[in-house]
């Protein structure tokens, strides 16, 4: 099969078109063919190097200290299922699905083999694959994070990077959840960020985020310009932190904060589970979830889709079709 992997850590450059062995189902697992993947910002950091500050050491040790441990980047796919291990009960050959690997990653090519038990689902009525492809990264990211701050029907929500896939995400499921969505962006993403269901939106290019003298329940800060600092003017005794993005040393100051400042910080990373893909694909189905998709590239052209992430503009998801029109 075809792959793009990543000889060494570095610039989208260092990917390239390998053929390599088409993985083989083991008992337990599924064989999907992949018609449709997406590059990340998950994929961008891990290929990069590019972390938050104190994390470099720690990415090294998770995915490989001189070079990726697995060379396949990649985490959110589509596809149709190619073969089946003899154990497997949960799909048959020929069903469509979408899934999300996690870090184990290995969704830049061809073909994937997965545990039928995790964390796939049936790819929602009514969506491409390149829809479902984008379902999982920026869903599980916000779904998890709202779980985690227990947010509840009619509390105010400050997303900041309201734009980006996580940002699109949170915006209609916090929607769904019953809460009042604030969105902050740039002035050319102001009408899509409403258009999702904020009912307030910031353009930072504008107005200060934290001058903004309104206070919210929760504060999700998507792309690590919002730290306790700033954002404690914006959270009332009791309010939460959603630390998307941050460095170690906020990482590690959060339990501190948390006990002594009256409010709740809240940090670390969302793990794909299949509840959660479960839960998102019942939220497609029924209207209230679209991914945003920004642009889709032909698979050819992986490396001018990890080149456009790079630029740090995009609007929702980058999806990559494997298989299939880019249109």
């Amino acid at each position: 099969m075809k792959a793009f992997a990543a000889r060494r850590y570095g610039p989208p450059e260092v990917l390239e078109l390998r053929e390599v062995d088409t993985p083989a189902p083991r008992d337990n697992e599924v064989l999907i063919r992949i018609h449709a993947t997406t590059v990340t910002s998950g994929d961008w950091r891990v290929r990069s190097l590019d972390v938050p500050t104190g994390f470099g050491i720690i990415v090294r040790l998770v995915f490989g200290f001189t070079r990726p441990r697995q060379p396949i980047l990649g985490t959110e796919l589509a596809g149709v299922v190619e073969a089946v291990g003899k154990d497997v009960t949960r799909f048959k050959v020929g069903d469509a699905v979408f899934a999300f690997s996690d870090a184990k990653m290995g969704a830049h090519a061809e073909f994937i083999t997965m545990p039928a038990e995790g964390v796939i689902a049936p790819k929602p009525d009514g969506f491409g694959f390149d829809e479902a492809a984008a379902l999982s990264f920026g869903g599980v990211t916000a779904l998890q994070f709202f779980q985690r701050a227990k947010l509840k029907e009619g509390e105010k929500l400050l997303v900041n990077g309201a734009s980006g896939a996580v940002g699109t995400a949170a915006i209609q499921i916090a929607r769904h959840m019953g809460a009042e969505v604030t969105g902050v962006c740039s002035g050319g993403n102001v009408e899509l960020v409403r258009s999702l269901g904020a009912g307030h939106v910031i353009d930072y290019t504008q107005e200060s985020v934290a001058d903004c003298g309104e206070t919210f329940d929760v504060v999700m800060d998507t792309v690590g310009t919002l730290p306790f600092a700033k954002a404690k003017k914006l959270l009332p005794p009791g309010g939460r932190l959603l630390q998307i993005v941050g460095s170690l040393p906020q990482a590690l100051q959060a339990p501190w904060l948390s006990l002594t400042s009256g409010r709740k910080v809240i940090g670390g990373a969302a793990m794909g589970r299949r509840e959660d893909l479960e839960f998102l694909a019942k939220l497609a189905e029924s209207g209230e979830y679209r991914p945003v998709i920004d642009r889709r590239f032909a698979f050819e052209e992986m490396i001018e889709a990890h080149r456009y992430v790079d630029e740090g503009h995009k609007k929702g998801n980058v999806v990559v079709m494997v298989e299939g029109e880019t249109e």
